[in-house]
């Protein structure tokens, strides 16, 4: 049987190649503090806009996760020893980046007791204590919903807690490797009602339906999330999740009328958006 051939990529899909003199002063230092970044490991299309921006997404604890979703790019391995300095080295990359605003994401960490709880406090105290003007967005794991384990991050008051329920229903156990819909969800209205801004996203492309998009909003919006973001799933190797379908910008406009319908203060929808597309505007929502 013939394979059908991976889908053409359209022309709003087509990046401009990152550059700029912010650029690589990120890029320079990323290396030199031994750092992680979901911009290059998930081979974010608008590094070059977001970097020159002063904005930038860090990966902490590691570049290698626990869970195998069949979207995302980050090694399946066994992953390395916590580093406990890491935090210092972020906050200091910050400072001498002298950024307005920054998101840290990490790998799921389901080898650690606390899912690495503790570790995300640390790194919020130690960027705070450095940067004290500059604004945070933490993009964070479920944590299984324990709660106990997101107050500790709740408790810190980074400005945006960030955490994407990636798919619609039907997908998730396809997509998603070990999360639930139900338990993001749980998680996410946990954040809402006990924190001023929370946020999430999902892809398009995997093969969902308009309705099962619009479910998904109005389930998102439903646990008191503020902002949401929309964009094109792109299949990072050959075995990950094949691309269904290259929504057209017109549906992502679509997608961002209907939103704020619903009641969302943000939402950023377009081919190329990511979860931190844009994400120093989401502060004050």
């Amino acid at each position: 049987m013939i394979e059908s051939p991976k889908p053409r990529l359209p022309r709003w899909m087509k990046a401009q190649m990152p550059k700029g003199e912010k650029y690589s002063k990120v890029k320079n230092l990323i290396h030199e503090h031994n750092l992680h970044t979901i911009c290059t490991s998930g081979n974010c299309p608008n590094k070059g806009e977001c970097w020159n921006a002063g904005t930038a997404t860090f990966m902490i604890l590691g570049d290698r996760c626990t869970r195998n979703c069949r979207f995302c790019q980050v090694d399946l391995k066994l992953p390395a020893t916590v580093d406990w300095n890491e935090p210092r080295r972020l906050a200091q990359t910050i400072q001498t980046l002298e950024l307005n605003h920054a998101v840290i994401t990490s790998v799921t960490r389901d080898d650690i007791k606390d899912g690495g709880a503790s570790f995300w406090a640390k790194t919020i105290r130690e960027i705070r204590a450095r940067n004290p003007k500059t604004t945070l967005e933490v993009l964070i794991p479920d944590f299984e919903a324990q709660y106990d384990l997101l107050d500790q991050i709740i408790a810190e008051q980074p400005e945006v807690i960030s955490h994407n329920i990636e798919t619609v229903k039907r997908l998730t156990p396809v997509i998603r490797d070990k999360f639930t819909y139900s338990t993001s969800l749980k998680a996410l209205r946990y954040i809402a009602g006990n924190h001023r801004v929370a946020k999430s996203g999902l892809m398009l492309g995997l093969g969902e339906t308009q309705e099962e998009v619009l479910a998904t909003m109005r389930d998102i919006r439903d646990t008191g999330v503020k902002v949401i973001t929309i964009g094109q799933y792109l299949q990072p190797t050959g075995q990950h999740a094949k691309v269904k379908e290259y929504v057209k910008p017109e549906v992502f406009d679509f997608y961002r009328d209907e939103g704020m319908k619903m009641g969302f203060s943000h939402v950023e929808s377009g081919p190329l958006v990511r979860s931190s597309y844009h994400a120093e505007r989401h502060v004050n929502a």
